[in-house]
């Protein structure tokens, strides 16, 4: 498996790309967090669970309370670590 890091310059951009990866051949581009919790490492990210947990659930989910100071829409959450990429 490649490296994502050397592809990506930002967290928002290495998760985006392992969800594309993950999703390219499924109709609805539904995927599990924990899925790519363990594509991630398996990559050799360098960011922390954390930090891929919090983009994926919060910071880029769609339908989310808004806590942080920038948010985007790359995803909906539509179901319990179930989630569907937008883009």
């Amino acid at each position: 498996m490649a490296e994502l890091k050397k592809i990506c310059t930002t967290a928002r951009d290495e998760i985006l790309t392992a969800v594309q990866k993950i999703t390219r051949e499924r109709k609805e581009k539904q995927f599990g967090l924990s899925e790519v919790l363990q594509y991630m490492k398996d990559a050799g990210t360098s960011y922390k669970e954390s930090t891929i947990r919090t983009h994926i659930t919060s910071k880029c989910c769609s339908n989310s309370p808004n806590h942080h100071g920038s948010v985007f829409n790359d995803y909906e959450r539509i179901g319990k670590g179930i989630y569907r990429l937008l883009l």
